[in-house]
């Protein structure tokens, strides 16, 4: 498995301090980031999935805890919208460049709007989908923020 991904490309031009973690990929898994989160050895709640949605039918990029749900009234509340869904795996495929159970925040083929759990600003690191089935980026969450310019809202069901 190569390390070197659009993802860490662009963390590495940017100048922002990163490990990878590499981890057998389970594509039957129910859940790909709690079997991430597993395959670490990490708490859930520091492995962040990486989910694409639509606001008002505009792209964006979610970025939340693997052992959380995304709730689509704060999810469109975070962008000024009036409502949101979860994007065609298909088209996350399209607009991102990269797999579904591979999609990573950094480094999208198209720029989009992207929002952070608030509550992961928190955390001393986290993990984050490297660009890769299999890899994940080790990183400040701050860090991550900043880089993805990221809006920052509480996106989680209660």
């Amino acid at each position: 498995m190569s390390k070197t991904t659009r993802a860490t490309q662009i963390l590495t031009k940017v100048r922002i301090a990163f490990t990878t973690v590499t981890y057998d990929y389970d594509p039957s898994a129910d859940r790909i980031g709690i079997q991430a989160a597993e395959a670490i050895g990490e708490a859930p709640h520091r492995v962040l999935k990486t989910l694409m949605a639509e606001v008002d039918g505009k792209p964006v990029c979610v970025v939340v805890p693997s052992d959380r749900e995304v709730s689509m009234k704060k999810l469109a509340a975070a962008f000024s919208g009036k409502s949101a869904q979860m994007m065609k795996p298909a088209d996350a495929e399209r607009i991102t460049g990269y797999h579904v159970g591979g999609i990573s925040p950094f480094g999208q083929r198209k720029t989009v709007p992207t929002a952070i759990e608030e509550t992961v600003l928190g955390e001393t690191h986290v993990y984050i989908n490297g660009g890769q089935r299999g890899l994940q980026v080790r990183l400040s969450p701050r860090d991550a923020q900043a880089t993805l310019n990221a809006v920052t809202a509480s996106l989680v069901a209660d």
